[in-house]
């Protein structure tokens, strides 16, 4: 249990640090719900297991289907019913997990009946219209109980009414639109032709889709088309969750700030998350970035230099590069994120109200921010209620002697034991990776 406000301690020797982080929250869910499609059990070793990623689970035991936990070897077993779902009327609640939200929104076309779902406050106020205005043009009816284009909605099915055909997403609020109509689509007797509109998280598209097929479905891209066939059958197997990069990023944002060297440990270059592309940002920042075969690790100078990067396709980072970049010696700028206003905070508002707060000179753009060299002072960080800024400022306070963070606890969403190995970088380094 985390006190209701956190210091963070400093790092005060360059890192010398091997890291395990948990299981990849979009895997997860993504590979939790592909088994619940297939024929047969599946096992999935190595999973999340947080806020998110329970939610998941519930709802899945909430309709019917049979999934067994073993906590502490991190694995799922899944019973998968090949398309269908038992529960005809249920009232589910996912709290914050977008995810869940969005991709049973889009698994409930397969089933027969009448379904609700709703959320925390917050996701209440998180747009899930664009989805819902594709839902009934499937055929199936689906609304907004509030009328307002949010949760809580309501969602009619018939038997075998949804057949698929050709469809128009907007996704400029978020990719999990698109991934949401995606992943059942196999199973419709005419697949799906999908035309995906804005920019919002395109590599989580592509995750889901390399997903697909390791699961045993094909999938084309035909220019800008997506293509599933339908009719098809997911296969049950075994299945092992990558290390979540959203998480790597923040220690490997800690070598780059603070300096030394951390390996994350148990990734490869051929991962399916887009968020690795933050290395690379990294390296522009003037980081050293090694891959061999058991991870990555990231050497910095302490003495980060800024950088002009677009972030569309890895959105989740941009916290994480924003709240470093006050440190750097030149200015920082994010690009094409501002969709990220819908997140679990207007991610945007919230960076640039808690930068300002340590002493950050800030400049708020439509698609992100500009974030200068500051001298910077120790404040108390309002989270937000947001995993990604409390995790994201607590690299901060890595440097940034007497930071504190209101609402630490809201890691769990994502990362229940952040503060734990956050602060394990401050003690003197240890030859074994931390507990993953």
């Amino acid at each position: 249990m985390l006190s209701a406000e956190l210091e963070i301690p400093p790092a005060e020797l360059p890192l010398a640090h091997i890291v395990r982080v948990p299981g990849s929250k979009s895997i997860t869910n993504r590979a939790i719900l592909l088994a619940a499609m297939a024929t047969g059990s599946s096992t999935i070793n190595g999973i999340l297991l947080s806020d998110d990623t329970r939610a998941m689970i519930t709802a899945l035991l909430q309709l019917g289907f049979e999934l067994s936990v073993d906590e502490v070897g991190r694995r799922v077993t899944v019973r998968g019913l090949n398309g269908t779902i038992p529960a005809r009327s249920v009232d589910l609640n996912v709290g914050g997990a977008g995810t869940a939200m969005r991709f049973l929104a889009g698994f409930l076309t397969l089933g027969h009946g009448q379904f609700r779902l709703d959320g925390n406050s917050r996701m209440r106020q998180r747009p899930i219209g664009p989805l819902l205005a594709v839902l009934n043009q499937l055929g199936i009816t689906a609304h907004s109980e509030n009328d307002d284009g949010c949760p809580p909605i309501v969602i009619k099915n018939s038997p075998r009414q949804v057949s698929g055909g050709s469809l128009v997403i907007d996704a400029s609020l978020s990719s999990q639109f698109a991934s949401a109509l995606l992943m059942p689509a196999p199973l419709w007797s005419n697949g799906l032709k999908l035309t995906v509109l804005g920019e919002a998280g395109t590599a989580f598209i592509g995750m889901t889709l390399r997903l697909m097929r390791l699961w045993g479905i094909e999938t084309f891209l035909e220019r800008d088309l997506y293509v599933v066939p339908g009719r098809q059958q997911y296969k049950a197997g075994s299945f092992d969750v990558e290390p979540d990069a959203t998480a790597a990023s923040y220690f490997a944002a800690a070598a780059a700030l603070v300096g030394g060297k951390v390996k994350i440990h148990g990734i490869g270059r051929n991962s399916v998350q887009g968020d690795w592309g933050f290395l690379q940002i990294l390296e522009r920042m003037g980081a050293q970035i090694q891959w061999d075969s058991t991870g990555v690790e990231i050497i910095g100078s302490g003495r980060p230099v800024g950088v002009d990067a677009e972030m569309n396709t890895m959105p989740d980072v941009a916290p994480t590069l924003a709240a470093i970049a006050p440190f750097a010696s030149s200015p920082t700028r994010i690009r094409r994120v501002g969709f990220i206003r819908y997140h679990e905070s207007d991610r945007i508002q919230a960076l640039a109200t808690e930068l300002r707060r340590i002493g950050a000179g800030v400049r708020i753009f439509d698609d992100g921010l500009e974030i200068s060299p500051s001298v910077l002072h120790p404040a108390t960080i309002d989270s937000h209620d947001d995993h990604r800024i409390a995790m994201a400022f607590g690299v901060a306070g890595l440097k940034l002697r007497g930071l504190r963070i209101k609402n630490p606890g809201c890691v769990a969403k994502t990362y229940p034991e952040f503060f734990d190995h956050l602060f394990a970088l401050t003690r003197p380094p240890d030859s074994a990776p931390l507990p993953g």
